[in-house]
């Protein structure tokens, strides 16, 4: 695995991922989602129905498979709330490599325990110190193990994509993707693949009002800091846009399209009613983008990105509320 910058990412690295996951991760189910609005052809992409409910071990697993012993010789860590982390977990446990993970004081119950349940040793920070590990990547007491970014890692970048390259073989006449932007890892994955093969497609990074990085840097024409709120979208929402993603993200997509709380747990509810789906915040978000409907004629691929969400949320959005959280989560 060489040390190629984000923005280097291609086609070919996604074609060469989709190799390498072959018989290791499931091509998910793409569904179109009944609805009763003419003129909106709405699809979700249910990538929750992977192992660890995410679609973070497609980058995992291809970036950890590309390390040499010598370079997992001490292990590896990653720093994430946790779907990155149950993709790196998971995939070191198949590798027999020892896995560490940081986290964010406050980080949802249920994806810490299955960080554990997958063999993740976890380690609890405060959000401040979490998040520079993202813009660092390091963090000094846990090397000399290997650090796999959850989102400015190429080869993660690539992993990520083989969503894309699903999508165009599922629904060649797809008229646009909505996929959730956190770090920009799956979106600008999705967005390689599509440029090289369907180039005239969108695709767009969904993000939600209380904490919209990529759309405060469209708007500023460079990565600032934003505002941010904890939510029960905890799989999204950082700072601002990592210094890396920032060129990837202006060269791949289509731009940012910004959602409510109430209108990601509306869509929660009907991903459940229509479906029998369970997304969480993050990956019901560009489901969400897409109900609010835009100027695009033809179907709408909307990525479900994961399903950890925590039962007691679950239950306040069926009940017709917004889950409240008190806590720092990502």
């Amino acid at each position: 695995m060489d040390d190629r910058q984000p923005n280097s990412i291609a086609l070919a690295d996604v074609v060469a991922a989709r190799e390498r996951l072959a018989g290791v991760v499931a091509t998910t189910p793409l569904m179109r989602l009944p609805l009763e609005r003419p003129g909106l052809e709405l699809w979700v992409k249910l990538e929750n129905l992977q192992p660890g409910r995410s679609f973070k071990l497609r980058g995992a697993y291809n970036a950890i498979a590309q390390l040499s012993d010598d370079q997992v010789r001490n292990g590896v860590y990653t720093a994430s709330a946790g779907n990155h982390a149950q993709g790196v977990a998971w995939s070191a446990a198949r590798r027999g490599i020892a896995c560490t993970v940081l986290v964010p004081v406050g980080a949802p119950q249920t994806k810490l325990d299955a960080i554990r349940r997958l063999g993740g040793e976890i380690v609890a920070v405060p959000f401040d110190d979490w998040w520079q590990v993202l813009v660092t990547h390091a963090y000094a007491p846990l090397e000399p193990a290997r650090f796999i970014h959850p989102a400015s890692d190429l080869a993660v970048i690539a992993g990520n994509g083989t969503v894309g390259l699903e999508i165009i073989d599922q629904l060649p006449e797809v008229a646009a993707v909505l996929a959730p932007f956190g770090g920009g890892g799956l979106s600008c994955g999705i967005a390689a693949a599509f440029a090289g093969l369907r180039p005239g497609v969108p695709v767009y990074g969904c993000e939600v009002e209380t904490a919209a990085p990529l759309a405060a840097a469209i708007a500023a024409g460079a990565p600032v800091e934003c505002r941010r709120e904890a939510s029960f979208v905890d799989g999204i929402g950082g700072k601002q846009v990592l210094e890396e993603m920032y060129a990837p993200a202006r060269r791949l997509l289509a731009g940012a399209l910004v959602v409510s709380l109430e209108e990601v747990a509306a869509a929660i509810r009907l991903l459940v009613e229509r479906a029998s789906v369970i997304a969480e915040g993050a990956g019901a978000a560009a489901l969400a983008a897409g109900l609010k409907g835009f100027d695009v004629e033809g179907p709408v691929v909307c990525v479900v990105s994961g399903g950890n969400l925590d039962p007691s949320a679950l239950a306040t959005i069926l009940a017709g509320r917004v889950p409240e959280v008190s806590a720092p989560a990502r």
